[in-house]
């Protein structure tokens, strides 16, 4: 579902990252750690990180039509994982380059401004989700919205929730991806520096913390009760593959990636995870589990990303980079370009996605339109979402467009001056 092979996969972000290095003050050298060179966008991360946000606001919206189109519903894996990963693969890349252009200091002041930016964005969306919560349940004297979409504390002891809000340990349902990247991301500084010196041992830290976290219980606790529904001692495993890929672990991987060996275990795990998966869905095929199978795998627990679904990633990823090339023509198709332009702007499309997904339950919740209400709501949203992302892809350009004709200007003014 992502990019992890160099020789399969182009520069990500190259434009972000050179913009960077053109800002950088100084060089460091950085003999450990090499960037492609390229001055086209990696249209296949924007592709997939586009269709997760879909998918995530497919998932969220009640069961229908469409929800049987995602992923989750045929695997151990979901949109979660293509999210994380496309994460963590760019975020090193840029900000890698940053520190390897500019330095340390100046690479972790990046980062933390686009923690902070994040941040504050988390917090607009718990208010206007609040908001939008809150209105719906008295306007229409129903308490059910309050209490299923979690927030019954906040109106018990408002100030009380508020705070917990701001600390990242109380949120409303479908609120739990961007404190988990707002963590993940603080961490990022460190996790740059370290494979600065040794990429491979920074990954082998990776999964010993993972491994720690499932023998000892590692866990970040929540307000009221309960604790963090993506657990970060864990997810951070899926993060930092995907910054070490980024930094030149996926070229070390081409080799076996592009063997026939991969591909087939791969199609046979995906195979076996579908088969398990509609075990669930119809239970007359239970009796092909064996009971020993059965007490092995369950729970496949998906707060402390279970092995299981982080096999099925690896999986779903290898067999996208072997078949879908960085020069498909299809990236170019207007029909993919939707999906591109909200990959482009993950961040305001995820926040837009979590609004309509209220919207779209609230909707099916008190309105009887069966099945054709179902796919209704759930495009519309996508329409919605996708028309959003062109205005701000509109919008940059636009501003972007301004920005250097007023260069221009000044600068055949200051020629003109000069002569003078």
């Amino acid at each position: 579902m992502t990019s992890i092979a160099d020789r399969v996969a182009g520069p990500p972000l190259v434009a972000e990252a050179d913009a960077i290095a053109r800002d950088a003050a100084s060089a460091v050298p950085l003999p450990t750690i090499s960037f492609p060179v390229g001055s086209e966008r990696e249209l296949r991360l924007d592709l997939f990180r586009g269709l997760a946000l879909w998918l995530i606001f497919i998932d969220h919206l009640p069961p229908n039509l469409l929800t049987w189109l995602t992923i989750r519903n045929y695997g151990f894996s979901d949109a979660t994982e293509i999210f994380i990963f496309i994460s963590g693969y760019t975020a090193a890349f840029v900000y890698g380059r940053a520190m390897q252009e500019a330095g340390f200091v100046v690479a972790t002041a990046r980062i933390l401004r686009r923690v902070w930016q994040i941040y504050v964005a988390h917090v607009f969306l718990f208010t206007i989700f609040l908001a939008e919560i809150s209105y719906v349940a008295t306007s229409f004297d129903n308490p059910l919205y309050s209490e299923e979409m979690g927030i019954m504390d906040f109106l018990k002891q408002p100030d009380v929730t508020i705070v917990q809000a701001l600390l990242l340990r109380f949120r409303p349902v479908n609120m739990d991806v961007l404190p988990l990247y707002i963590v993940l991301m603080l961490f990022l500084p460190f996790i740059l520096w370290l494979m600065r010196w040794k990429a491979d041992l920074t990954l082998a830290l990776s999964v010993a913390l993972y491994a720690i976290t499932w023998q000892y219980d590692l866990y970040l606790s929540a307000y009221p009760n309960g604790f963090w529904a993506f657990n970060p001692f864990a997810w951070q495993l899926l993060f930092v593959f995907g910054a070490w890929c980024a930094l030149g672990g996926a070229r070390r991987m081409s080799r076996v990636l592009s063997s026939r060996i991969t591909l087939w275990i791969s199609i046979a795990y995906l195979f076996a995870a579908f088969c398990v998966t509609m075990t669930w869905y119809m239970p007359q095929l239970s009796f092909l589990m064996p009971r020993w199978l059965e007490q092995w795998m369950y729970p496949i627990n998906k707060t402390d990303l279970d092995v299981l679904r982080f096999a099925h990633f690896l999986a779903l990823a290898a067999i996208t980079v072997r078949f879908l090339p960085k020069d498909w023509p299809g990236l170019k198709s207007p029909w993919l370009r939707p999906l591109i332009l909200c990959g482009q702007h993950s961040l305001e499309i995820f926040c837009l996605g979590v609004f309509l997904a209220f919207a779209g339950h609230f909707i099916l919740a008190e309105e009887a339109g069966g099945a054709a209400l179902h796919f209704l709501v759930s495009i519309s949203g996508i329409v919605i979402m996708s028309a959003a992302a062109w205005l701000f892809s509109w919008y940059k350009y636009s501003a972007d467009k301004s920005a250097s004709r007023n260069k221009s200007t000044t600068g055949n003014a200051d020629m003109a001056g000069g002569g003078l």
